[in-house]
């Protein structure tokens, strides 16, 4: 019988959640989560209805965690204030606080370096990673509409830019190149035609980070990772938060629309093997620009509003690159649990915006007519 090694890092735990301002006592943990980047643990303690999130930082991809966390702090703070104050928008909302440790601070350094956080768990929640139907969909973009709704009145100059040039596709394409050219695993001689696909868009790809730069399109208030799975909805799939706060940084609208149209609208997963599988649902498509719209349409400008359709096939994009990239340099940025699994991530990725571009006329006539409705 294969002996079973436990986790060291859940004998550290208990003492971990005693740092932070809380009077409930640790009774038990486990891993949960399928994110890429952090270690994600519910701690339940003694008190049968009080559980906690309990996450370690990863400080090789955050390096200003105290900035990171003061993003946090300001946007969760702000969206408290206006559940608390009754907004009518905001009522049915739940939000992510941070309990702060026992010297009042919004994150623990242990003695190893490691960055802990800790969180109010949202009971009788759960999240999606592939969308159901377009009721579903409809319910996600309103909670993401919803999200940069209430946070338009902050301005993005209070926040700090945590992973400079996140979505900086300038940077990210220059960072490919060097990768290719050091090529440190020797696995660019089996990637020719990832390498082409890659840079017969570049130009196309640069559109947005133009129009940002001539003041066409605004820097706001971002949540900068709006993956479906981001949002978690009640027993009755009514979506109830937004989670993973950790990009929440100044940015385009455009990166978090495009974005949760490459996880919400594709009926396959993001790293999905069977490339047959890979297409985008215009149905859910609709659905979820459908309720998006019905909130962030109260704040967007035009430009904005015309590069939705556009922002979908950049974000998808750029995460194939990003995974390819990482894939090339030998798997140091997102977590994998294969070997080639980057790059099973980037084939998918740019299987969807293969089916975007197909469809991508039929986009932007999709948006144009929710437009006219609302």
């Amino acid at each position: 019988m294969m002996e079973i090694i436990p986790d060291p890092i859940f004998s550290v735990l208990p003492v971990v959640f005693s740092e932070f301002g809380t009077t409930a006592e640790f009774r038990s943990a486990i891993r949960i989560g399928s994110g890429h980047i952090n270690d994600t643990y519910k701690i339940r303690t003694k008190d049968p209805g009080l559980s906690y999130i309990l996450q370690r930082i990863n400080s090789s991809v955050f390096k200003d965690i105290p900035g990171l966390m003061q993003n946090i702090g300001i946007v969760t703070r702000h969206l408290e204030s206006k559940i608390i104050s009754g907004h009518p928008d905001a009522v049915s909302f739940v939000v992510l606080r941070v309990i702060p440790t026992t010297r009042q601070k919004l994150f623990f350094m242990d003695e190893h370096q490691n960055y802990w956080r800790l969180y109010n768990f949202i009971e009788d929640a759960e999240s999606f990673d592939v969308v159901e139907n377009p009721e579903l969909a409809y319910r996600g973009g309103k909670a993401f509409g919803l999200f940069q709704y209430l946070t338009s009145d902050i301005s993005s100059e209070v926040l700090k830019e945590t992973i400079p040039f996140f979505h900086d596709i300038d940077k990210r394409f220059d960072n490919f190149s060097r990768t290719i050219q050091n090529d440190p695993e020797n696995r660019v001689k089996d990637l020719f035609w990832e390498i082409g696909f890659v840079k017969s868009r570049e130009e196309e790809m640069k559109t947005i980070q133009r129009l940002v730069r001539e003041e066409k399109i605004p820097v706001r208030v971002t949540h900068n990772d709006t993956k479906f799975n981001n949002i978690l909805f009640d027993k009755n799939k009514n979506a109830v938060c937004i989670v993973d706060l950790d990009t929440v940084m100044p940015g385009t609208v455009l990166y978090d629309f495009g974005d949760a149209i490459r996880t919400g609208a594709n009926q396959a997963c993001e790293d999905e093997k069977d490339l047959e599988k890979v297409t985008i649902d215009l149905n859910l498509f609709q659905a979820y620009a459908s309720g998006y719209l019905e909130k962030a349409k109260k704040f967007l400008n035009q430009q904005e509003i015309s590069y939705l359709a556009f922002s979908a096939k950049f974000m998808t994009f750029i995460i194939g690159l990003r995974f390819l990239t990482d894939h090339i340099d030998g798997d140091h940025y997102f977590h994998v649990s294969f070997p080639g699994h980057n790059l099973q991530r980037a084939r998918s990725q740019f299987r969807l915006l293969e089916t975007m571009e197909e469809k991508f006329d039929l986009m932007k006539e999709i948006i144009n007519s929710i437009i006219e409705e609302k």
